[in-house]
């Protein structure tokens, strides 16, 4: 399998608007990051983690010509506002969504006109599969475990795929659901800045205590914001087989 980071920003992304900070006016192209994505290539199935407001450039970027299913986190605007353009990748077929029950309720707020009984022709042709985080999902073939996480208060949804864990937003994770992830090889956090304390996403050094429990052999962090400071400088200070994502880089899972 090869895992594909889309974006690996924050909610505002980076650069943000207006700041002219020493990251947000980088030249190097890892320190720019569109909203939180990632595509799994297995054999020939995509499946796409989240769907942004970035989601349009990001198929462009990487040419991707087809999904196959899209997992969804949670319910923010920056993580499932782009399923409107599905629709090149809808034509021919339904395309299946997972997505918990808060997140069904906000696809369905947010596009009503993809659920209605007479559907305007060229919408994007979805359906939403409600996930179990007790159950463990069959995708495309593919053996994918949901896992319930905390986004400050709200629960949200991780995943682990074989050796793979992806996991975004996350504040907090019960010891029980912790466990589950015991065995990962290859971890993908959220890790928003590098210490100061945030309400409802780790910090660089709360995902460091992850890893240093779970010891996968490859960590990356992702869903940053500028405050995490300069990709290359940050790079060089992370304890070995820990490392930075950035918006394009590919990875052997």
């Amino acid at each position: 399998m090869k895992l594909r980071f889309l974006g690996t920003g924050t909610s505002t992304g980076v650069p943000e608007i207006g700041c002219k900070c020493e990251v947000c006016t980088s030249t190097d192209p890892r320190d720019r990051r569109l909203r939180c994505s990632a595509l799994l290539e297995a054999g020939d199935v995509n499946i796409l983690i989240d769907c942004g407001p970035d989601f349009r450039e990001q198929m462009l970027r990487a040419d991707v010509k087809k999904i196959d299913a899209l997992l969804l986190t949670h319910k923010h605007y920056d993580h499932l506002i782009g399923i409107d353009d599905l629709r090149p990748y809808t034509r021919d077929k339904e395309l299946p969504i997972y997505a918990d029950r808060e997140t069904e309720m906000q696809i369905r707020s947010f596009f009503p006109y993809c659920f209605g009984k007479v559907k305007y022709p060229g919408v994007a042709n979805i359906g939403v599969h409600t996930i179990d985080h007790k159950c463990a999902l069959d995708v495309c073939g593919l053996n994918v475990v949901p896992l319930r996480v905390f986004h400050g208060m709200f629960p949200i949804t991780a995943y682990r795929i074989g050796k793979l864990a992806y996991i975004t937003d996350m504040s907090y994770i019960e010891p029980g659901e912790l466990e589950k992830l015991k065995g990962v090889e290859v971890l993908v956090i959220n890790a928003l800045r590098f210490s100061k304390p945030h309400k409802t996403h780790h910090t660089v050094l709360e995902a460091l205590a992850i890893v240093d429990y779970l010891k996968p052999r490859e960590t990356y962090f992702t869903h940053m914001m500028h405050h995490i400071g300069l990709h290359a400088k940050i790079e060089k200070c992370l304890p070995p087989g820990v490392h930075l994502a950035y918006d394009g880089l590919e990875i052997e899972v």
